[in-house]
């Protein structure tokens, strides 16, 4: 029996397909992405803890979560620039890329809270922080593309949906749990 598409259909069945993610341009993309939102959070939280790039460092830090309603300031600023930088960079290095991605999303929601009913739009609105958080989130789910450490750890070397979806939950989860302490 023939195929009614003749040796053209049956040829691109046999044919080897290559996957969207690992495609050059999509890896580009991923990469720059990856990039500037790694750098961007890592500086945000090295501002946090370290007072960089004219940030208020630890005691500042501490401060403005002790005046945003949450109990032990200093711990929790320890956290997010620790989320921050951490995470930032293992975005940067694409080094297990959805819980560098959850570590964002998880602080992120948390300054989202902050930050909310200021409106959308900067300086009160949370415009940014949603930008920052989408980023991290589709970053989890898409993978870190093909430039990135995660390829050669075996676990990770193929990104799995999967794995991102449940980095996210886990920091969305804990992000709650911090908000349910707040004040």
């Amino acid at each position: 029996m023939t195929s009614p598409l003749g040796t053209l259909a049956s040829s691109r069945l046999d044919a080897p397909t290559r996957h969207a993610s690992s495609l050059p341009g999509h890896d580009s993309g991923l990469l720059l992405l990856r990039l500037v939102l790694g750098l961007t959070m890592a500086a945000h939280g090295a501002q946090k803890l370290f007072g960089s790039f004219g940030g208020p460092g630890l005691e500042g830090t501490a401060q403005f979560f002790t005046m945003s309603g949450y109990p032990a300031g200093r711990t929790m600023a320890v956290v997010a620039g620790l989320s921050e930088t951490l995470g930032g960079l293992g975005l940067v290095a694409g080094l297990l890329t959805p819980l560098a991605a959850a570590a964002v999303v998880g602080t992120m929601i948390n300054a989202l809270a902050v930050k909310w009913g200021g409106g959308f739009f900067a300086p009160k609105g949370v415009e940014y922080e949603l930008l920052l958080t989408a980023g991290a989130a589709a970053l989890a789910l898409t993978g870190p593309g093909r430039y990135a450490i995660d390829r050669f750890l075996p676990g990770l070397r193929a990104h799995r949906p999967v794995h991102g979806l449940v980095a996210l939950l886990l920091g969305v989860v804990l992000a709650v749990g911090v908000l349910l302490v707040r004040r």
